[in-house]
């Protein structure tokens, strides 16, 4: 079969790669029709690497996808031949304390779709997945927005992790794909108090189709002074969908006292600071979102239902041997893409 393998820094070469069988009874296979690029996968493809996780050049990687189910285990009863499915990217053991506590996403054996040393990942023909990480697409709902279920998936979650207590404002820092996520799951949620900032004009227009209230470039104006002249006991929660020190320091400026601080964006640094007098005296809560936790589900009726307008968010397609031309214009923030997607 095809797959786009990334080969060293910045290069993408369409190889052929094994073809993958079906392990054990539960496994399904899946032909892949829409591969989504996420932040995680430019970091790969610009550095090599996420922390600790390491490539070991070629590699296969990529996790947001949806597929058609071609064969199945003859445990498998959830899917079957032909049915279209979003993917889970995240395979739990299912049998460690953190899964057995409900929470698989810090699972302790977990293996995810283009990770290097845990699977190869989603840039391919076919891969295999276990039914569980399987979930139908209803007819009406076209492959493009199904993309969008794994990063809306992590925006659902988000806002979950902030818990029961009312929430009236909030500010998202960074609206790339999973700030807009992060916009659109708190709007469905009933929040209406949405200030959204980047530091690209394309994506605050984005912003405000997501229910932003209010959106700001902190490259042309001081973002706190402005937010808090709006809000001037401070907001509820920020979540830090960039991985920015300086959004980090903004958030810390913006919370109210009590408030939640929520760290949704990877890092390209491994260690951040704050001002840990301004954390102790406001009594803030710093909350970090490990991808999500039994979201999929939610996500993939969020964008059936219709609820909300959500083809804004894919700007960009390309076939498989156009993969390098795709990393390089989401790399580069070119041609006002906010989600690009492959189809093998």
């Amino acid at each position: 079969m095809k797959a786009a393998l990334l080969t060293d820094i910045r290069k993408i070469e369409i190889e052929d790669a094994p073809f993958p069988s079906i392990q054990t009874d539960t496994d399904v296979l899946l032909r892949i029709a829409a591969v989504g690029l996420c932040g995680s996968d430019l970091q790969y493809y610009s550095t090599g690497r996420i922390g600790s996780d390491v490539v070991q050049f070629p590699f296969i990687i990529g996790h947001e996808c949806v597929a058609e189910v071609k064969e199945a285990g003859r445990d498998v009863h959830k899917v079957k031949p032909g049915d279209r499915v979003v993917v889970d990217p995240a395979v739990s053991c299912g049998t460690c304390d953190q899964c057995l506590d409900s929470r698989p996403n810090t699972c302790r054996n977990l293996r995810f779709l283009g990770c290097p040393g845990q699977m190869p990942g989603s840039l391919a023909e076919f891969i295999v997945m276990p039914e569980s990480n399987c979930y139908l697409l209803d007819e009406s709902t076209s492959t493009k927005l199904g993309i969008l279920a794994e990063p809306l998936s992590i925006g659902i979650y988000s806002v979950r992790l902030m818990g029961d207590s009312p929430i009236s404002s909030i500010a998202v820092l960074g609206a790339g794909p999973i700030g807009l996520s992060v916009g659109l799951a708190a709007k469905d949620t009933g929040i209406q108090k949405i200030y959204m900032t980047d530091k690209i004009d394309g994506r605050l227009e984005a912003a405000q189709k997501a229910g932003a209230a209010w959106t700001g470039n902190p490259d042309r104006l001081d973002i706190v002074t402005n937010i808090l002249e709006i809000e001037s006991s401070g907001l509820d929660a920020v979540f830090e969908c960039c991985g920015d020190q300086e959004a980090l320091d903004q958030a810390v400026e913006l919370l109210k006292p009590g408030g939640k601080l929520m760290i949704v964006g990877i890092p390209d640094i491994d260690l951040a600071t704050f001002d840990v007098h301004k954390l102790r005296r406001k009594e803030l809560t710093i909350q970090n979102v490990r991808r999500q936790n039994d979201c999929i589900a939610a996500a993939v009726d969020l964008i059936s239902r219709r609820a909300q307008d959500l083809d804004f968010m894919v700007t960009h397609s390309f076939r498989l041997e156009e993969a390098q031309e795709a990393f390089d214009l989401v790399e580069n923030y070119r041609d006002g893409v906010i989600k690009a997607i492959i189809h093998p």
